[in-house]
């Protein structure tokens, strides 16, 4: 993630930029410098970090927060957004995301442009008019509250998650292919799970193949996975897809872009401040990022992040 003129320390009040030239498969690229322009039309000093990955990015944005950023712009896809969110979450420090990447699921759900430009625009009218807009995140931790993540989206328990992590294992082919073997290695091992999921602490056993749980609608690049999903509503919602068989699964996976899929016999809609979900054998993915192992325990937290727009 590292990009022109960067800074390894961004001095107090300025705007504090975490820009990830690989994003949307590069296509953007070019766009930075003029994203910088149009950020700085907010009247404060803008400082690019640096960061060479995604732990560098992460570890970047905590320090500027720590060294008192005015403000903190990701620009990127739901990746970028998810490393910067670890920094701002709970904090007093606002947040634009520059719609950047292959999946723009959180700036977009969160009333944002999906124009890059026209959402730097937004964040620097924002910053000019000293105006934020708080919305909620959901904090994810490990059973005995160690490890503890954040995520603005969604997060992915079920078929779509376990595809990710054999995507991610595999070293061939490159590219979006890998991702399309993957699904299809996956199919072919299709079976439901056993999930416990205690939702305000009731609890229900069932078997599923989708899980997901949003604090915004999207996630993959525009799937409405969790259709009604509100991020200021102080709640969770968790879809549950149950005993799918490949079939079933193929067919109603193309109505999730719409999302139709909850009208579906086989569909259980929740809703809930924490969400526990334990089952054998699966790591989570949030925001399309590789996330914690199950059993884990999701709370919303309100107005935990205050967007620029």
């Amino acid at each position: 993630m590292l990009a022109v003129t960067a800074h390894d320390h961004v001095p107090a009040g300025s705007v504090a930029v975490l820009a990830n030239p690989t994003a949307g498969r590069g296509r953007h690229r070019g766009l930075l410098p003029r994203l910088l322009e149009r950020l700085s039309a907010g009247g404060r000093p803008v400082r690019l970090l640096a960061a060479g990955t995604p732990a560098e990015a992460e570890a970047a944005c905590h320090a500027a927060v720590a060294d008192g950023a005015g403000a903190l712009v990701a620009v990127g896809g739901d990746g970028t957004v998810h490393r910067a969110l670890q920094a701002v979450a709970g904090t007093a420090v606002p947040f634009g995301p520059v719609p950047a990447g292959t999946g723009n699921d959180f700036a977009v759900d969160t009333g944002f442009p999906a124009d890059p430009l026209a959402a730097a625009d937004v964040i620097a009218a924002a910053l000019r008019d000293g105006r934020t807009h708080p919305v909620d995140l959901a904090r994810l931790t490990d059973p005995d509250g160690g490890a503890e993540r954040w995520y603005g989206a969604v997060l992915a328990a079920g078929f779509d998650a376990i595809v990710n992590e054999r995507a991610n294992r595999m070293r061939w082919p490159r590219g979006p292919r890998r991702y399309d073997l993957a699904i299809l290695v996956e199919l072919a091992r299709l079976r439901p799970r056993r999930y416990t999921l205690r939702l305000d602490g009731a609890e229900l056993e069932l078997d599923a193949v989708l899980v997901a749980v949003g604090n915004c609608a999207s996630y993959g690049g525009g799937m409405r996975i969790c259709p009604d999903a509100d991020p200021t509503d102080g709640l969770l919602d968790v879809v549950v897809g149950g005993r799918f068989d490949r079939r079933t699964l193929m067919r109603v996976k193309p109505r999730i872009y719409q999302g139709t899929h909850v009208d579906h016999p086989l569909v259980r809609t929740y809703r809930a401040r924490t969400v526990e979900l334990v089952a054998a054998g699966i790591t989570t993915y949030a925001d399309g990022e590789r996330a914690l192992d199950l059993p884990v325990r999701i709370s919303a937290v309100p107005r935990a992040v205050r967007l620029l727009r």
